[in-house]
């Protein structure tokens, strides 16, 4: 295990608790559909977000698969390039590129939500952003979920306790106690100067995530495009579906919707994965000033497993 392991995992089990926010957990009003092409499959598919009952927080069923993949940590792909895969438990049935979707959900207070997907495994990547998920859970509503017997219950929230880290190289991820979900996010990009070096700090609520985070689009350098296709990665993405920019030529595709969109858009993907940590209609974004530099969907996800205990042997040489 290396020395970042250890830093984190040597106060994991008191680095949080759950506490209750005094909501009721809530779910979708109506149903509601959004279509587009899938970052690296490249295949039109549909995703159609469904209420679901108190208790049962958020899941994909994937086409063709009877299996239902909840969006939750463990079963989170630890090797999954340029996006957040989830499979379930050991079996078949996978859903990749979920990260928007369930930032906005968290950010808005979708709790429990059945998320069917078809024409692909992947979840459309619409104009590479979350405004468009955002506009869609907003035009359904929000509606207080029952469960099973026709009774509510409280949403439980995660509470950083004790400040935990986990890092890899200059990488890091990192959380401290905080009496609200604040967060600050670095990034830097020396080989491209129109990116350079990002710093983005913000609280977290429905308003300041719909108008200054969830517009953030995901973005590419454009000299490392033909290398990822080759990979088999980014044949659905296009000048409409994210922001690329050039190590000489800077910005391909302007104007920006923020001086610091791609940095804003790291902070996205973090409250999309973040949500992971939720289970059974619970909030997953814990309550902290989380911190992070230079992370990405791996060290998001592994930061997770090792605060929540979910971490294997294999995992864990990869921490």
């Amino acid at each position: 295990m290396t020395a970042a392991a250890r830093g984190l995992q040597s106060v994991s089990r008191a680095a949080f608790s759950w506490q209750p926010t005094g909501r009721a957990q809530q779910t979708l009003a109506a149903a509601v559909s959004r279509s587009g092409v899938g970052l690296h499959s490249g295949a039109r598919a549909t995703a159609t977000l469904l209420p679901t009952r108190a208790g049962e927080g958020r899941y994909f069923v994937v086409e063709g698969e009877e299996t239902r993949v909840a969006a939750e940590v463990g079963n989170a792909e630890t090797q999954s390039p340029l996006c957040t895969t989830l499979r379930s438990g050991g079996g078949a049935a996978r859903v990749r590129t979920v990260e928007h979707l369930l930032s906005a959900m968290e950010a808005l207070g979708v709790d429990n939500c059945r998320v069917e997907v078809s024409g692909s495994d992947e979840v459309p990547l619409l104009d590479g952003s979350a405004q468009e998920w955002v506009e869609a859970i907003r035009s359904a509503g929000l509606c207080v979920a029952e469960d099973i017997s026709g009774e509510k219950l409280e949403k439980m929230a995660p509470k950083i306790d004790e400040p935990v880290y986990l890092r890899k190289d200059d990488c890091f991820v990192s959380a401290f106690p905080s009496s609200q979900i604040h967060i600050t996010y670095g990034i830097d990009f020396p080989k491209a100067p129109a990116i350079g070096c990002q710093w983005f700090t913000t609280f977290l609520d429905a308003n300041i995530y719909s108008s200054k985070i969830a517009p953030a689009r995901t973005f590419c350098i454009f000299e490392e495009v033909e290398k990822m296709r080759s990979a088999g990665l980014i044949k659905g993405g296009s000048l409409e579906s994210a922001m690329v920019c050039s190590m000489t030529r800077g910005w391909l595709n302007p104007p920006l919707r923020f001086e610091d969109e791609p940095c804003r858009h790291k902070v996205l993907d973090l409250i999309g994965d973040f949500s992971l940590l939720a289970q059974n209609g619970n909030q997953g974004f814990p309550i902290a000033h989380v911190v992070a530099y230079k992370a990405g969907h791996a060290l998001h996800t592994n930061f997770l497993r090792q605060l929540s205990g979910r971490i294997t042997a294999d995992q864990e040489k990869l921490a």
